[in-house]
């Protein structure tokens, strides 16, 4: 299908393959550095290798994308004939993705409009959905941008820890390190709010926190049409039970996905990870 506008993102929206090539999303990879080793995240390391990784203690970060493969994936889309790009990205609050793109934006062949979804997961992969669905339905740049901005505006994500440590090593804990502080051995509760990551309660046990968190996941969900993620990160059966119960309990599901997280994510969240977004159409 011809497209007069692209819709570009990054890895971290973790939207299946068969998914992008439907709707013509272009995903630029962020990188892992394993030891001594930079990686792709979605071609060059598994989900696997990432957690036995972590498990051995191994040293493992991430990094943006940079501004010259922003340039080039423009560059190249642009040769599609396309008029504009639309280039949504996690939040600029947990990386520099959105700040490469802006850089590389400015010297691209067509025009190109970069956002900030202040999202991450599949809360930035419904966003860019939602900008598809709105080119794919004859919108311009504009219309693609807001279509991703309500979305962004209407989804909510959450996120069970086995243990805060990778967070806090990552520097991505903001606020929730001030609030739980050394009590690590309680199970976090967290949430995305204002792009940051930012604590939402603390159980005492595992099995309270995986039922608290699909209680407030259910709730946010309400009766409204909503679209569902589980993510997961090496605890696909408990990822697979949770979606099980939300579909049960949430009136109004349309659609429901089920996956692991890349390495990026799982770098700085550790195995054990559920995470479930919430995001009303």
């Amino acid at each position: 299908m011809s497209r007069h506008v692209a819709i570009v993102t990054d890895s971290t929206a973790y939207l299946p393959a068969r998914t992008m090539e439907r709707h013509g999303i272009t995903a630029v990879p962020l990188t892992v550095v394993l030891g001594d080793r930079a990686l792709e995240e979605g071609t060059e390391i598994s989900t696997r290798s990432l957690a036995q990784a972590l498990q051995k203690r191994r040293p493992v970060t991430t990094s943006r994308p940079s501004p010259a493969v922003f340039a080039e994936t423009y560059r190249r889309i642009a040769e599609s004939g396309v008029d504009g790009i639309v280039s949504l990205h996690l939040s600029a609050e947990l990386s520099g993705t959105h700040d490469a793109a802006v850089v590389a934006a400015r010297e691209a062949p067509v025009p190109v409009r970069v956002v900030d979804t202040g999202m991450i997961a599949m809360a930035l992969g419904f966003c860019a959905l939602a900008a598809a669905d709105a080119v794919e339905a004859g919108g311009t740049v504009d219309e693609a941008v807001t279509a991703a901005e309500k979305r962004a505006a209407g989804t909510s994500a959450y996120f069970y820890v086995d243990t805060l440590d990778y967070l806090r090593r990552g520097g991505r804990i903001g606020a929730a390190q001030a609030l739980f502080g050394s009590a690590l051995a309680v199970k976090p509760l967290l949430q995305l709010h204002g792009g940051r990551i930012e604590p939402l309660e603390k159980v005492r046990t595992a099995s309270k926190a995986i039922a608290r968190l699909e209680e407030i996941a259910a709730d946010r969900a309400g009766s409204a049409p909503v679209d569902i993620a589980v993510h997961h990160l090496a605890a696909p059966d408990r990822a697979s039970a949770l979606a099980d119960r939300l579909r049960e309990r949430v009136p109004d599901l349309a659609d429901l996905h089920v996956s692991e997280v890349g390495a990026v994510i799982g770098a700085h969240t550790g195995p054990g990870l559920l995470g479930v977004v919430v995001s009303s159409r």
